[in-house]
C-alpha cells in the first residue's frame, strides 16, 4: 500500500494480531478504537456538494479523542485562540525539563505516580526559584506544562515543556516585577535543583511502597536494584533547558502551538504500509534536524504508540501558578492593572474552523477537490453506520 495514509491505516492493518498477541489495558483499546472510527462512515458526517461542478463529497465526523492523531489540528488551533486572550506583555521563555532514560522502565511500572511527581518537582523548583531573592522575581510564576513523552522514533523520552511569561507576581504587594528580556534562570542551577529535588521524591514514593518494579528488578534483590538506581541517577546527565522565545503574541502563540495538541506521531509522517511493515518519517537532531525514514514491522509500531497512550485522568497539559484555573481570570486581571495594561483583543474569536486553518496555513479546506475551483456547500447529513462495534 503506497500514498497516503494515516496511523488508523496502520491498527487497520495490524489491530487484531497485536492484541491477540499482546495484553491491551482498557484505556488503550478503548483510544484505539476511537482512532479506527475518526473520519469513517462509523460516525456519520455530512455530504457536501461543490457549488460550480456539483460533485459530491462525503465528509465523516472525527472522533475528537485527544490521542486521536486526526483530531488534533482543529482542537490545536482553537485552545491557541483561546490562549490569546491569556498573553501577558512579558518576554516569554521555553523551559525543558528532561527525565534520563534510566528511569524509563520504572516510569513504565509507575505511569500515574512518576508522572505526577514530574509535574509536582516541576513546579516546585520554579516556583521556588521565583520566590527566591537570587534571581530579583520574588514572586509566583505562571505557566503552561505541556508532558511528552516520546522520541522522533517513537520510544520513550519523558520530558516538560514550559511556556513561562518573564516576570513574578506578589499578590500580597499587588507587584508584578519583569524578568531580563533573554534571562530567566541559569541553566545549571536549575538542573541541579531539579535532579535533587526528583530524586528524592522518589525516595520517599519508595519509602511509602508507592513503587513497583518490573524488568531487571526481578533478576535482582530489589533493595539493591534500587540502590544502583539511585546511585545511577546521580551520575547520570540531566538536561534542563531553558531559553527565551520570539517576541510578539502571535509568535508566542504559534511557538507554544508547537508543543501542545502533539500525539507520539502525525498521520502526515506514514509514508508506507507493506509487506507488514511501516515506514514514517523522523528528524535526527544529532545530524542537524536531517529527516530520515524508519521502517519498523507493524506490530512494533503499534506498541511503540500505544505506549504513549496515557492513562484515563492523566492529564498531559497542565496550567500552574498564577494561571492555575481556579484564579487565573482574577490573578490576570490584577496583574494586568499593576501593569496598566488590557486584555488582547482577539480579533479571531468569531471564525469557522475553515477559515482559521486558511489563516494559519493558506489551504482552504471548502476547496472543490475535483474542479479546483468551486466551494463545498453542506447538502445533507450522513447517519452514522448501524454497525458500531468495538474492533
Amino acid at each position: 500500500m503506497k500514498g497516503t495514509y494515516r496511523v488508523a491505516d496502520v491498527f487497520r492493518a495490524g489491530w487484531s494480531d497485536f492484541r491477540r498477541t499482546n495484553t491491551v489495558a482498557t484505556h488503550v483499546n478503548r483510544v484505539v478504537h476511537h482512532i479506527l472510527q475518526c473520519r469513517t462512515q462509523s460516525l456519520g458526517g455530512h455530504l457536501y456538494r461543490c457549488d460550480q461542478c456539483g460533485s459530491e463529497v462525503p465528509v465523516y465526523n472525527s472522533c475528537r479523542d485527544r490521542r486521536c492523531p486526526t483530531c488534533q489540528t482543529s482542537t490545536k488551533e482553537k485552545w491557541m485562540d483561546k490562549r490569546l486572550e491569556e498573553l501577558l506583555p512579558a518576554a516569554y521563555f521555553h523551559i525543558v525539563f528532561t527525565l534520563p532514560h534510566d528511569l524509563n522502565s520504572l516510569i513504565a511500572a509507575n505511569r500515574r505516580e512518576v508522572i505526577k511527581e514530574l509535574f509536582s518537582t516541576v513546579n516546585w523548583v520554579l516556583q521556588k526559584f521565583a520566590a527566591d531573592p537570587q534571581w530579583k522575581l520574588e514572586g509566583q510564576l505562571g505557566y503552561v506544562a505541556i508532558l511528552h513523552t516520546w522520541t522522533q522514533k517513537l520510544l520513550p523520552h519523558y520530558h516538560i515543556h514550559c511556556l513561562v511569561p518573564g516576570g513574578a507576581w506578589n499578590g500580597e504587594k499587588g507587584e508584578w516585577r519583569s524578568s531580563h528580556p533573554k534571562y530567566l534562570f541559569s541553566k545549571d542551577a536549575l538542573c541541579a535543583a531539579f535532579r535533587a529535588r526528583f530524586i528524592k521524591r522518589l525516595e520517599s514514593l519508595r519509602r511509602r511502597d508507592k513503587l513497583k518494579f518490573t524488568g531487571d528488578a526481578s533478576k535482582l534483590n530489589e533493595a539493591d536494584h534500587w540502590e544502583r538506581l539511585i546511585k545511577k541517577l546521580w551520575s547520570v546527565k540531566w538536561v534542563v533547558y531553558p531559553k527565551a522565545t520570539s517576541s510578539g503574541p502571535e509568535k508566542v502563540l504559534e511557538y507554544l502551538g508547537r508543543y501542545t495538541h502533539r500525539v507520539a506521531i502525525s498521520d502526515h509522517r506514514i509514508l508506507d504500509i507493506s509487506n507488514g511493515e511501516v515506514t514514517f518519517t523522523w528528524r535526527d537532531r544529532s545530524d542537524d534536524n536531517k529527516k530520515k525514514k524508519c521502517t519498523l514491522p507493524v506490530d512494533k509500531f503499534i506498541a511503540r504508540f500505544t505506549h504513549h497512550i496515557l492513562p484515563s485522568g492523566l492529564r498531559k497539559i497542565r496550567y500552574m501558578g498564577f494561571l492555575a484555573s481556579r484564579n487565573k481570570k482574577t490573578n490576570l486581571e490584577k496583574i494586568r492593572t499593576a501593569l496598566s495594561t488590557e486584555a488582547p483583543e482577539n480579533p479571531h474569536k468569531d471564525e469557522t474552523l475553515s477559515e482559521r486553518i486558511l489563516r494559519r496555513t493558506g489551504t482552504d479546506i471548502t476547496l472543490c477537490p475535483h474542479c479546483k475551483k468551486g466551494h463545498l456547500q453542506a447538502a445533507t447529513i450522513i447517519a452514522p453506520a448501524k454497525t458500531n462495534r468495538p474492533p
